[in-house]
């Protein structure tokens, strides 16, 4: 009997730590999507951890239209090891489903970027991809107002998102 609450109690805690999967988080992206009103810059309000954009602060995304739904990407952020501004270009493009597109950062490989949920005027974003690994706040502003904040952090666990991992950025350097 000990053995077997042992056993059980080492599954329950197996389950909790791992990552979650990607059957439980709903990726699916807004239904409606200007994405000439989406161009523009984003400032990153929180993230979860990842090594591309490991130490990074004061983040920052610049969306350009260009010439057949090409999208120009330009992430930078300060990074505070080396004390200095971070950049890095990639490219996007629209796909057939509003809210999602493919980007790429490294030749021809490229990732989703699912517009998960819009604020009303486009003020702010919340943005995932086909990984549950990845989340991002975006905002038109260095920051959002915390009742803004709380809503989108529902809205991220509504999909089945773990918000307690997410980093929060100092868009203050």
């Amino acid at each position: 009997m000990v053995c077997l609450l042992l056993l059980m109690g080492g599954v329950a805690i197996a389950k909790a730590r791992a990552p979650q999967s990607s059957q439980s988080i709903d990726r699916t992206p807004v239904r409606k999507f200007d994405l000439a009103r989406y161009m523009g810059t984003w400032y990153e309000i929180a993230r979860f951890d990842h090594k591309f954009e490991r130490g990074l602060e004061a983040v920052q995304t610049t969306y350009t239209l260009e010439p057949d739904n090409r999208v120009k990407v330009e992430n930078s952020g300060y990074d505070v090891r080396k004390g200095r501004r971070s950049v890095a270009v990639g490219k996007g493009r629209a796909t057939d489903i509003p809210g999602r597109l493919r980007v790429s950062f490294f030749w021809i490989f490229y990732s989703d970027y699912n517009v998960l949920e819009l604020g009303p005027d486009y003020g702010w974003a919340l943005v995932g991809s086909s990984s549950p690994k990845y989340l991002w706040i975006l905002s038109r502003t260095p920051t959002l107002p915390q009742e803004t904040l709380d809503e989108i952090l529902h809205l991220a666990r509504q999909r089945g998102y773990d918000t307690e991992g997410l980093i929060y950025v100092d868009q203050s350097l």
